[in-house]
Formats: C-alpha cells, sequence, structure tokens
C-alpha cells in the first residue's frame, strides 16, 4: 500500500518555541523532520486589525496519517490562541527520501538516545 506524505507549517514568535515544537515532533515520531525559518515578516488580519510581526516558520515532513497526532502536539505546544497548521500534499518526491520519512515516523519506541537525552 502506498504511503501519502504531508508537509505542515506553522509559525511561532520565537525561536525557542519553534524549536521546541520541532524538536518534540521529532522526538515522538510525528515528524521526520522539522526546519525552522526565519524570522519572517507576516502580516495578518487579527480580532478585526491589520498586525504585522516577526515570526519563526516551522516545516515539519510527516506522512500524511500523523497529521491528526502532529496538529494536536503543535496546538498543545503553541502560545496562540489559534496556530497555523496548514498540512500540504507531498505530491512527488525523491523514493528513498519519502522511504526514510515512512521509517521515521513508524509509532512505537521512541530511540534510546532520545529517552536518555529527555532524561538530562
Amino acid at each position: 500500500m502506498a504511503h501519502s506524505y504531508v508537509q505542515v507549517t506553522t509559525a511561532t514568535d520565537s525561536r525557542a518555541e519553534a524549536a521546541e515544537l520541532a524538536r518534540s515532533a521529532v522526538a515522538e515520531r510525528l515528524a521526520a523532520c522539522a526546519q525552522l525559518v526565519g524570522p519572517i515578516a507576516s502580516t495578518y488580519w487579527w480580532e478585526g486589525e491589520i498586525e504585522s510581526a516577526e515570526e519563526w516558520l516551522v516545516l515539519f515532513k510527516t506522512s500524511a496519517d500523523r497529521f491528526d497526532e502532529l496538529a494536536t502536539l503543535i496546538t498543545e505546544g503553541h502560545s496562540y490562541d489559534t496556530p497555523e497548521i496548514i498540512a500540504t500534499p507531498v505530491v512527488a518526491g525523491s523514493m528513498d527520501y519519502l522511504a526514510w520519512v515512512t521509517e521515521q515516523t513508524e509509532p512505537g519506541e521512541r530511540d534510546e538516545a532520545i529517552a536518555e537525552d529527555d532524561q538530562d
């Protein structure tokens, strides 16, 4: 059975929060990879006003079947009332890379190295 993949994006107001979301998602195997981009300049409507802010973008690479759990992790770990959580389907990609994404996002036991790191 063929796997489906998505790139999930969110934005935060600090590099530290972006890094924590990225690390948590990868540690929980909800994303194979998470990349931080920023700072970026964002302009948006919020509560009837046009706002501008400096933000950090996080790009998560994952399998489509892990999206719901990843969205929950982002929502719970995010400081925004309404965080951006957008999943864009991956329509093509390197077969080797996508196989790696599948392998890294398989539910199951966390790696011992991550478990040990969490204890520090």
